[in-house]
């Protein structure tokens, strides 16, 4: 047994009420210590509770929105009857998958999905990053705040809108045709070839977010440190070489970051767009997983069969995220969480 002193002298046991003194380890130091716990407790709920509170209406509608709706996932394993609910539909198990993996056009879908997705992620990382870099070097204020509002202002238009715009400009008799046709003689069906409706999907999705990355490039830019580009100036690099050897490194870990959130929507591949668009003539090229359960369970109400698209598209994406987390981590050394 460790003695202590009877008159030993204990300083610090309670540093937040601030008791300190000469007191035997007994009775009158277990009361001071016992008396600083009390106070520290009230003054952690004064300063946290509040806080906790504050996050409550967040955690409410999560909890009512996010997790509420995921016991209906029960119906994956059932022939789903809204006049019957989970308690009266019959229970099939695993066969709702089986008649997925059956469908022709199941492979077809993924593909559709994960191309026109893949395409849309490099572009939508690459065009932004290239604005950034040339406004960047723009020394006119004025030439680029109003450059930036200009590429920023279609993020804020929904694709209902620019949908039907795109529809006309790219129809037969639309503003593209007519000028296709004044300058050659002939006429493209955009909407209803499969090669070109997806390059209209592609390009016109990157138009439209490209500002707002490009937005989140230029912030990131700003954090550089300027005695990089004087120590490179100083050793003779253009502004080219400058560029290349310190705002691209500077905005590596935003650029990873964007890049690995991105990732985990690769199976989305864009619904609002496509089926604003899209029509029977272009299933081939641009029918996504996201449009097809929207035909099984809106149109067929197959109500079952899109679950469990829905929850092998979710299984899908989480694998995707996981390891996009992972290459992140592995090849440059950054976490997001």
């Amino acid at each position: 047994m460790i003695g202590v002193p009877h008159n030993g002298i204990l300083k610090g046991l309670c540093p937040l009420s601030g008791v300190q003194g000469q007191s035997p380890w007994g009775e009158v130091g277990m009361i001071r210590l016992a008396g600083c716990k009390t106070r520290g407790s009230k003054r952690w709920l004064r300063r946290e509770v509040p806080l906790h509170l504050m996050l409550m209406p967040g955690v409410v509608v999560i909890l009512i929105y996010g997790y509420l709706p995921m016991l209906g996932l029960v119906m994956v394993f059932q022939k789903f009857n809204p006049f019957l609910s989970f308690a009266g539909s019959q229970w099939v198990g695993w066969d709702n998958f089986r008649y997925l993996f059956s469908l022709a056009n199941f492979g077809q879908l993924f593909r559709n999905t994960v191309e026109i997705a893949v395409a849309k992620i490099i572009l939508g990382q690459i065009v932004p990053l290239g604005l950034a870099l040339l406004l960047n070097e723009v020394h006119s204020r004025r030439f680029s705040r109003v450059s930036q509002t200009v590429f920023f202002l279609p993020y804020f238009l929904s694709w209902v809108i620019l949908g039907g715009v795109f529809r006309e400009l790219f129809s037969m008799n639309g503003g593209i045709n007519t000028l296709l046709y004044a300058l050659t003689g002939e006429k493209i069906f955009f909407l209803g070839d499969n090669l070109w409706f997806r390059l209209i999907l592609i390009v016109t999705d990157v138009w439209k977010g490209m500002g707002y990355n490009m937005i989140i490039y230029l912030a990131a830019i700003t954090n550089v440190d300027p005695a990089l580009y004087e120590a490179a100036a100083i050793d003779g690099c253009n502004r080219v070489q400058q560029c290349r050897h310190v705002t691209l490194p500077g905005l590596r870990p935003m650029i990873v970051l964007l890049a690995t959130l991105s990732i985990g929507g690769i199976l989305n591949a864009g619904f609002d767009q496509i089926f604003n668009m899209y029509n029977t003539l272009v299933y081939e090229s641009a029918d996504i997983v996201d449009t097809f359960v929207y035909r099984l369970g809106m149109i067929n109400r197959q109500y079952s069969v899109s679950a469990a698209l829905g929850v092998f598209k979710s299984l899908i994406s989480l694998v995707f995220v996981g390891a996009a987390y992972y290459g992140a981590y592995r090849f440059s050394d950054y976490r997001i969480f």
